[in-house]
């Protein structure tokens, strides 16, 4: 059985953590800048979708650090994670290719 495709959410913050360890409002930033602006995470929605790639061990977590008295919390990607990203982006490519020659025959 082929693996479940990612939500836009769960693909974005899988490349956001693709290159670094990144702490919760690093993601949603780099969410934001690597959709174009089209996806926007809340903090709740990062959390959630954080926590089940960690039940899922796509993410883990990588350390914390107190900032202006606060904790934040990093997260990594791991080999499991890489690889569904990777098999991600090739489902993506894939349907994208079939679109294209599907709108390249023009209706009679």
């Amino acid at each position: 059985m082929a693996p479940r495709p990612l939500t836009e959410p769960a693909f974005f913050v899988l490349a956001a953590l693709s290159d670094r360890p990144r702490h919760g409002y690093g993601v949603i930033g780099e969410v934001q800048e690597l959709s174009g602006g089209r996806v926007t995470l809340r903090v709740g929605t990062l959390y959630g979708v954080l926590d089940r790639l960690v039940a899922e061990g796509r993410v883990e977590p990588d350390h914390e650090e107190v900032h202006a008295g606060r904790v934040r919390r990093y997260h990594r990607l791991t080999d499991a994670g890489r690889t569904a990203l990777e098999e991600e982006v090739v489902r993506q490519e894939t349907n994208a290719r079939a679109a294209r020659r599907r709108l390249a025959v023009r209706p009679a």
